[in-house]
């Protein structure tokens, strides 16, 4: 670290001129701080306005570079609040046709189930009727069968134990009986 000693830098400077300095030395200190002050307000004169034109262009250019960023910023926030809002739109169309399409297939649901049972009633029908057809198809084949039956025996019993004379006699009377007789459906 350095220490100046005062004392030795004033016993170091001649005598009888304060600070070294003598008549040629203010006159020249003097006319710098002419020139200077004459430098500067030539330098004010001619610079000033152009600098304080460069820089109140350059405010008003981040003047409205910041307005244009708010304007921005306020277009962008309702551009936001519009998606937002299709956002929720979309949201609300989205539940509306979903409610509408579960109403349709409950919907579809019961008129497909609704023609089913419709369908099973009548094929349970139709097949009640063919059961019923079938049933007396069957007991006419039966009855059929046992006339049949009923005939070859009663050949062969009337062929074993009858004779012409009572033959016709039988024949006669079933004859009259059979017209006397009405026929069951």
């Amino acid at each position: 670290m350095i220490v100046l000693d005062f004392g030795l830098v004033l016993s170091s400077l001649p005598d009888g001129r304060p600070f070294g300095m003598d008549m040629d030395t203010v006159i020249s200190a003097g006319a710098n701080l002419v020139n200077v002050l004459v430098l500067a307000a030539a330098l004010a004169f001619l610079l000033y306005r152009p600098v304080r034109d460069i820089l109140r262009k350059r405010t008003e250019r981040i003047q409205g570079q910041l307005t244009q960023a708010e304007d921005d910023m306020a277009k962008a926030e309702e551009l936001r609040l519009q998606y937002e809002q299709k956002i929720e739109e979309v949201y609300r169309e989205r539940e509306e046709i979903l409610g509408q399409a579960r109403k349709l297939a409950a919907e579809t649901s019961r008129r497909l189930i609704a023609e089913a049972k419709k369908e099973a009633d009548a094929l349970r029908e139709r097949a009640t009727v063919n059961v019923e057809l079938e049933w007396e198809r069957a007991e006419a084949e039966m009855r059929n069968a046992i006339i049949e039956i009923s005939a070859i025996m009663a050949e062969k019993f009337v062929t074993l134990a009858i004779n012409k004379e009572t033959h016709d006699r039988l024949f006669a009377e079933t004859v009259v009986g059979l017209e006397d007789m009405t026929w069951r459906d």
